[in-house]
């Protein structure tokens, strides 16, 4: 009767009854794309021709229902106005209400996830059944935004407001007894009888035995529920929202309030008031950051498969050097299925890293994550040794020992001898050249540096560090074990503090002068904070230590000296020769006591500011925060656009992903390339401008940001003018 690339209708055996199928060609899954809407419009109307029509079952060929909208297509959507955004999404609706008012009863048959759009596209039939096995959802505020083809009107009449709330703003997966509790759907059961079941209550519904009619009634009209029982019923759920809601991201605030106006409202008025505010929200940074955010993750995940295919499978693995760092990786490596042999020269060291690894272990059974045998499994494919038995027979090597080059050099010269030839070898280093500790392997293009991020187990970045000799297939393998160990890897040239830490060295340098010219770095921190990042930049450094993040900072900043060059007042370096060395001692910019589990809590050291007065000015300067902002953001644009065009990563993605996931780059944001599209190149060109004359090189925007200024590009190409 009708035949798309992702929706067919076929008459079935019994007079009149049709069956609506989510068949998208050449996919494993169904999803709303701009053409799957289309052709449901077309599908509708067909049915709503249909002399004899009597049902419809809509079902879905695929393992799973509808997965939800096709997110690769929003960037462009969401360059528009606010008002193009809801004029589109009204129009989609309009196949919703077409289905929903097909005069006969419709019965959708859930039988894997039904996500976003699949979830909306369920709730517009008569009736639901649902597979035991499947999920259902409305997961659009991890975008930053809400449901937007009638979801949030028409599961608050379905579940109810206060159900319709929570599952809206926390986005989660609901199981089938979770939403045939709240009447979401309407039955449950096995998944090998869901096609006969859904069948059996659309014939029973043609024969007028479920009012289905009243069903969908009960969907066009407005909440039942007086004006008191509506203000408490929305009240709690904004109280509810307001602590779960991630900084700067409104969009789940947003859908309280508009659905607690849209209870008082028909479909009609609901569903034009969930429009105009979906296209409100749809255009806040936040929206726009998260959704290119996710297109940047599938961008990424193509890449390591492009990757794995080129890779040599690294099934047994070794890590040279314990301690938290090495004992993290040997976990994280084991846990994953890749057992690995940990060789450190102290028996104190391999007590540390197994202590590691069992802590971790311990966590995750007391969490329910793992059960006991897992976890004891997994300790056992930890081999600790002082030696280098067996070291011939794994397919890598990751050195985790001190950062020093002269060290690294002779125990990697030593273990590639005792390697097989083709073996992989990766070097954790955070700051060392990976050329420089190449220089006396035999085979360098078996070398990358595998850069992980502490604590290991926590944290999802590897900066796999590609030497000018390092080979396609080193990369590719250390790229794919990387993805095996459960961690995003973003692949980066060599070059001093490679990507992360040297965007982020632009930034800590903007607050070093900040102080030094007088702030006060509580403002500081408290402003940074606002703005998004978990923690400040002087907390930052208390907890990295000062110890560890002065040399680094000067390190990294040496191989830049044009704009980093040597900071005279340094905090960093005076902290350090104060013995003030951040948590690990107890005193920094603020001061630590161990809190009655043991973790280090913050407090304010009285005596900071005498000491941080011997660096600045007389007369202490006062900052805005809006000046703050710009003087530590601004150069991480920079930095990051230098990094970019001197090719150190691939694209702008993967940067921005870069940032997220090794600093906590505010989600919101996006990162700092996403962050300067937001501004606009325009601003941020300006913005420099004005700062450079004060603040020199640091400030000063690459050729290419001025071209693009000039010309109205960006970093995305859907964030153009």
């Amino acid at each position: 009767m009708f035949q798309g690339q992702s929706v067919w209708v076929r008459a079935l055996d019994e007079a009149g009854v049709y069956e609506l199928c989510f068949d998208r060609q050449g996919d494993a899954i169904n999803k709303f794309d701009d053409r799957t809407v289309e052709e449901l419009r077309q599908a509708v109307n067909a049915l709503a021709g249909v002399a004899d029509l009597r049902g419809v079952l809509i079902s879905s060929a695929k393992e799973v229902f509808i997965v939800g909208a096709d997110i690769t297509e929003f960037g462009a959507k969401f360059s528009q106005p606010a008002e193009a955004i809801s004029a589109g999404v009204a129009h989609s609706n309009t196949v919703f209400v077409a289905l929903e008012d097909l005069p006969v009863p419709t019965v959708v048959a859930i039988n894997g996830f039904a996500l976003g759009g699949g979830l909306e596209l369920a709730v517009s039939g008569s009736l639901r059944v649902m597979s035991s096995a499947a999920q259902v959802g409305v997961p659009e505020v991890r975008l930053g935004l809400f449901p937007g083809f009638g979801g949030t009107v028409r599961l608050s009449r379905l579940a109810g407001p206060a159900a319709a709330c929570e599952w809206v703003t926390t986005g989660r997966p609901q199981t089938a007894p979770a939403a045939l509790a709240c009447g979401v759907v309407d039955e449950v059961v096995a998944p090998e009888a869901l096609r006969e079941s859904a069948l059996g209550l659309l014939r029973r519904a043609i024969a007028g035995e479920v009012d289905w009619a009243a069903r969908q009634q009960r969907k066009r009209d407005p909440v039942p529920l007086s004006a008191a029982e509506r203000t408490a019923v929305f009240e709690a759920a904004v109280a509810a929202t307001e602590p779960l809601s991630a900084r700067h991201q409104p969009a789940a605030q947003r859908a309280v309030e508009m659905m607690a106006e849209a209870a008082a409202l028909d479909r009609a008025g609901a569903l034009a008031l969930e429009a105009r505010v979906f296209g409100e929200v749809a255009c806040t940074q936040a929206a726009r950051s998260l959704v290119q955010a996710f297109v940047n993750d599938q961008a990424l995940k193509k890449l390591f498969k492009r990757h794995a295919q080129a890779a040599t499978p690294v099934r047994r693995a070794a890590v040279l050097g314990a301690g938290i760092m090495g004992g993290g990786i040997a976990y994280t490596s084991a846990l994953r299925g890749v057992p690995v042999r940990m060789k450190d020269i102290q028996p104190s060291a391999l007590e540390l890293g197994m202590g590691e690894a069992t802590k971790q272990l311990a966590r995750g059974v007391k969490n329910g994550k793992l059960s006991q045998e897992r976890a004891n499994g997994v300790l056992a494919a930890i081999t600790p040794q002082l030696d280098s038995a067996g070291f011939d027979q794994v397919d890598g090597v990751i050195e985790a020992i001190v950062e020093n080059l002269g060290i690294k050099q002779k125990v990697l010269a030593e273990l590639e001898g005792q390697l097989a030839p083709g073996t992989l070898i990766a070097s954790n280093t955070s700051s060392l050249r990976i050329d420089d500790i190449a220089q006396p392997l035999q085979r360098p293009e078996n070398f990358v540096g595998m850069h992980f991020f502490n604590p290991v187990p926590m944290m999802p970045l590897v900066e796999v560090i590609r030497g000018s000799r390092t080979s396609d297939a080193a990369v590719s393998t250390a790229v794919a074990y990387a993805v095996a160990m459960g961690k995003t890897p973003i692949v980066v040239k060599d070059c001093p503090g490679f990507l992360v830490n040297r965007v982020l060295t632009a930034y800590m340098r903007g607050f070093l002068q900040l102080v030094a010219d007088g702030a006060d770095f509580l403002q500081v921190d408290r402003v940074m904070e606002a703005f998004g990042w978990p923690m400040g930049p002087a907390y930052l450094e208390d907890v990295v230590g000062m110890d560890t993040g002065s040399p680094v900072s000067d390190v990294i900043s040496a191989g830049y000296p044009e704009r980093m060059p040597r900071l005279e007042r340094d905090a960093l370096r005076l902290m350090a020769s104060e013995g003030r060395y951040g948590q690990k001692n107890g005193i920094g910019f603020y001061r630590y006591e161990a809190d009655a589990q043991g973790k280090p809590r913050r407090s304010i050291a009285p005596d900071t500011p005498a000491l941080l007065a011997r660096l600045q000015p007389d007369r202490p300067r006062a900052f805005s925060d809006a000046e703050i902002v710009d003087r530590m953001m601004l150069p991480m644009i920079v930095e990051a656009a230098h990094a970019l065009e001197d090719g150190v990563v691939g694209s702008p993605a993967e940067l921005d992903m870069a940032m997220q996931l090794g600093l906590g780059f505010p989600a919101y944001a996006g990162g700092p390339l996403q962050y300067a599209d937001w501004l606009g190149l325009p601003e941020v060109v300006a913005r420099c401008d004005r700062l450079a004359p004060e603040l020199g090189a640091a400030l000063q925007p690459t050729a290419r940001m001025r071209a693009m200024a000039a010309t109205g590009t960006a970093y995305y190409p859907h964030r153009s003018a």
